[in-house]
């Protein structure tokens, strides 16, 4: 493990609030094809970590917003995440709408803001392998509204996502 995150984790595990100065500083730190994971087990190892996932989300980049959309699932932040995943469900941000859809979206957001999110994925072109939950939270209602989707696509001459394809026919058959 780098030096400098074991001193970092040991440093969130006797105080929260240096997540503050840590967490902007991981991807330089550690190199940016383990920062997702470096900071999630940033907050994993922060007791009070999720009283500064607000202000962590609020103020990082894309890639700390991303890396604490990942950590809901992972950290008892109760209810207070929906607002987060509210908000990268309102970009244009693939990869922040992808990692909002995780289990936390699953098992925390009600039913019309989980179906506007799986629609979101499906226009924005977001796998629906990356949507948590999609077994257990299909409904008759976002069923309808991807037959709709779908039926529009088709209605411009443009092309219907295969794995939307797939989950229709398999929901249908």
């Amino acid at each position: 493990m780098n030096a400098w995150l074991e001193k970092a984790l040991s440093d969130v595990a006797a105080d929260a609030t240096a997540l503050r100065t840590v967490f902007p500083a991981v991807g330089r730190r550690v190199g940016r094809t383990v920062a997702d994971t470096a900071r999630v087990e940033l907050l994993k190892a922060a007791p009070g970590a999720a009283a500064e996932m607000p202000g962590l989300y609020r103020y990082g980049d894309a890639a700390e917003k991303r890396a604490v959309l990942h950590a809901l699932s992972v950290v008892d932040t109760g209810d207070t995440g929906v607002e987060l995943v509210a908000d990268a469900l309102r970009t244009n941000d693939t990869r922040l709408v992808a990692a909002a859809m995780g289990e936390y979206a699953a098992t925390h957001l009600d039913a019309p803001a989980y179906r506007h999110g799986v629609l979101k994925c499906v226009f924005m072109g977001i796998p629906l392998a990356a949507v948590a939950g999609l077994d257990r939270r299909t409904d008759e209602e976002l069923l309808r509204m991807l037959r709709d989707f779908a039926a529009e696509r088709t209605a411009a001459g443009r092309e219907v996502p295969a794995d939307l394809r797939t989950l229709l026919n398999e929901q249908d058959g």
